[in-house]
């Protein structure tokens, strides 16, 4: 599969399932087969979710940010594996350990998102993920994908 970076939101959906409000990736920015991926999502005040999270304090959610890591990392295994989706192949977010929340992510945020690849093992990825706003840290875990075909 040729990669021409980056990948914009029209290219996200040709990959992903998901679609507003639940697509969590604005642009995919760098990928190196092996190693990484990189993209990020602008946290905007328009978003439904703030509606109740919270009205009057709006902060995006921990869980999303994770979510967000994990979308990031379904594209890394379409792009690592030249799997497509029209050939049946989805990636699940199958597991998350190590979370840690550092700073609040909020409206006008852009959520910077990096999955460094860790091991592959029977179509199961095992990933670190990193989200940061201006250079500083918001959340890391580490997430576990599993590759499907259905």
């Amino acid at each position: 599969m040729s990669i021409e970076l980056p990948l914009n939101i029209e290219q996200i959906k040709e990959l992903l399932p998901h679609r507003y409000p639940f697509l969590l990736l604005d642009r995919v920015t760098d990928y190196t087969a092996g190693e990484s991926i990189r993209g990020y999502k602008n946290v905007s005040a328009n978003e439904q979710l703030f509606q109740g999270h919270f009205p009057d304090n709006a902060i995006f959610p921990g869980v999303l940010i994770c979510e967000a890591l994990a979308q990031l990392t379904a594209v890394y295994g379409f792009l690592t594996t030249g799997n497509r989706p029209e050939d049946g192949y989805l990636y699940l977010f199958a597991g998350l350990d190590n979370v840690k929340f550092k700073r609040q992510v909020v409206p006008g945020d852009r959520l910077d998102l990096e999955v460094q690849f860790v091991s592959e093992r029977r179509g199961m990825y095992k990933v670190t993920g990193t989200a940061s706003v201006d250079g500083q840290l918001a959340a890391s875990a580490s997430i576990l994908c599993a590759e499907r075909k259905v």
